[in-house]
């Protein structure tokens, strides 16, 4: 009877060392695909960086404010708090035509760079990345 609890206990612990093994070894990978890299808040990954030239070529801030603050458009720095990729994706490729947003389905550039769009104004609304100029990581 010693002996068989002596080797259920064993077994929890190696599954448990397994599991806690697992976990440790995820944890570099999680980092390694975050949405978006940012360094002195105006230091971005090449993704997050097209993502702000995207933002610039299309003349976003026309609506949206250069800060995201909101214009005719709604703030962004608010808005991406809650807004999925996915719906976010929805928005920017369709457009809302009741509220003065134009569809972007047809704009090689966003088409290429949506997700970096994406990552840039979550940046922006998690306040990680400051407004104005951002240059690649890595450039002074």
């Amino acid at each position: 009877m010693m002996k068989r609890m002596l080797l259920v206990l064993a077994l929890a612990l190696s599954t448990a060392s397994a599991a806690d093994n697992a976990t440790q070894a995820k944890k570099p990978e999680a980092a390694s695909t975050a949405l978006y890299q940012v360094q002195d808040n105006n230091k971005v990954d090449a993704k997050t960086l097209m993502g702000w030239k995207t933002w610039r070529a299309l003349a976003c801030e026309r609506c949206h404010g250069a800060e995201q603050e909101g214009l005719v458009g709604p703030p962004l720095v608010e808005s991406l708090k809650t807004l999925s990729k996915e719906d976010f994706h929805t928005v920017i490729m369709n457009g809302r035509a009741e509220k003065g947003m134009p569809p972007f389905n047809t704009s090689p550039m966003v088409k290429d760079n949506w997700e970096g769009l994406y990552a840039y104004l979550k940046g922006r609304s998690d306040g990680k990345i400051a407004p104005g100029r951002l240059t690649a990581i890595g450039q002074p």
